[in-house]
């Protein structure tokens, strides 16, 4: 019985991570686009607009595959 509110505490620890992990992913992303924008001299953004959504897409995946890994494990 005692386990069992410590597995939960673990859960939502490891959700809040993720979300952590997400922004980390997509501000890093956006930083890189940023970077890439001005070391080419591109005006309209176009390298910081494409990094940062792959940086949402990477993001993303990564969140599905633990979010599955996790509830596989409960199975």
């Amino acid at each position: 019985m005692t386990e069992k509110p410590q597995k939960q505490f673990n859960k939502y620890i490891r959700f809040t991570t993720m979300a952590l992990q997400m922004g980390v992913t997509i501000y890093l992303g956006s930083l890189l686009g940023e970077w890439l924008d001005v070391k080419f001299n591109n005006t309209n953004q176009l390298y910081y607009k494409i990094v940062t959504l792959l940086a949402v897409f990477l993001a993303m995946y990564v969140i599905i595959r633990q979010v599955l890994n996790i509830t596989n494990k409960n199975d």
